[in-house]
């Protein structure tokens, strides 16, 4: 019988990567100077578990740039008139883990999991083949959500393995049946008689968290405040449509396609894109429905919050504050959802300078 939960001590932990790389492709939180990414694991990496990474893991399954096949023309010997098309796909992603991210970053999966996993084969395919083991908050971060959007420091959703550290070492327990053959590793002892420490760590965090709005997945969305554009052009005055809020988001997925092509051979990239650019809705035609920032944060804001829980029944945000921590002018979504909630005070412009304060 599989393990459910299993301990590492601190003198443990190094040897639990150690091992996991052997068998993985391995990502982990890596410190560059001041900044925390998640790379490729090397026995040198210098790994910061204190504070979440600048940006979502997402790019080791939904890469920022993939090439989704190639292509060359080659004319026929017997007829030059006439060229064959050889197509060349990527090969079969290989086995990976993901250590470390936080509870916001694996919720973040699981959101993006409905809009591509029937309909993406280059999505599916590497996440089946990746094993997420999440580390739990220990305290909030500044920005941080997660309750607000029924989260919490120590969620579950997406992940495999959840890990809590305690004063000696690392409680793992596991979530799936990935997760349970983790737990099978030799450099894991069992972990049954640390359960109880790890969730009153996990409560302690989740206390600590504050509220940013109510209603959770449930948030009701003032139609008035939704569709003002007042509201939003105040909201927006100062925004500088530089899209970091969605480069760095767990769950944005807004992509385009290019083809990169010489005199006879070529690439079909997928790149992310940005709601917030201006030429993200620009049409062939040279129309473009969405040329005022403000109509653009709207729809951002309204997607997370209104239309993907219409289409997939969960809010499209994890609360992990990312959005909040990096923006240059300090926008905040988590007051502009307060504001714009049926439980929200005051009128249109209240609220509005409410949500960027």
């Amino acid at each position: 019988m599989k393990r459910e939960a299993g301990f590492i001590p601190k003198d443990g932990w190094n040897a639990f990567l150690a091992s996991l790389a052997k068998r993985f492709n391995l990502y982990v939180p890596c410190r560059e100077g001041e900044t925390i990414l998640f790379q490729p694991y090397h026995a040198e990496s210098v790994i910061c578990l204190d504070r979440p990474a600048a940006s979502a893991p997402k790019g080791v399954i939904f890469p920022q740039s993939e090439t989704l096949f190639s292509f060359e023309l080659k004319k026929k010997a017997e007829d030059p008139r006439k060229v064959d098309v050889e197509l060349k796909s990527e090969g079969a992603p290989q086995d990976t883990a993901i250590v470390a991210l936080r509870p916001c970053d694996a919720r973040g999966f699981s959101i993006l999991d409905p809009v591509y996993m029937d309909v993406d084969p280059y999505y599916r395919s590497r996440r089946e083949k990746t094993t997420i083991i999440t580390l739990a908050c220990p305290n909030p971060y500044p920005g941080c959500f997660c309750t607000s959007v029924e989260s919490s420091p120590a969620d579950k959703s997406g992940s495999d393995v959840l890990v809590t550290e305690l004063d000696n070492g690392y409680f793992l327990e596991a979530v799936t049946e990935k997760g349970r053959t983790i737990l099978d590793d030799n450099a894991i002892q069992d972990g049954a008689g640390y359960k109880e420490e790890a969730e009153g760590r996990q409560k302690a965090a989740h206390d600590r968290v504050k509220k940013a709005f109510s209603g959770g997945k449930k948030v009701k969305i003032s139609q008035e405040r939704l569709l003002s554009d007042e509201f939003w052009e105040e909201t927006t005055a100062k925004c500088l449509s530089c899209g970091a809020c969605t480069y760095l988001c767990p769950t944005c997925y807004c992509f385009n396609i290019t083809d990169e092509q010489t005199v006879n051979r070529g690439e079909r990239i997928r790149s992310w894109d940005s709601c917030m650019f201006p030429h993200f809705t620009l049409e062939t035609s040279g129309h473009n429905p969405r040329t005022k920032k403000a109509q653009r944060f709207k729809q951002r804001v309204g997607h997370k919050f209104v239309y993907y829980p219409e289409q997939y029944g969960d809010l499209g945000c994890s609360g992990c504050g990312r959005c909040i921590r990096f923006c240059p002018i300090s926008m905040e979504i988590s007051k502009v959802v307060a504001k714009l909630s049926e439980e929200g005070e005051g009128s249109t412009k209240d609220a509005a300078e409410g949500a960027r304060s």
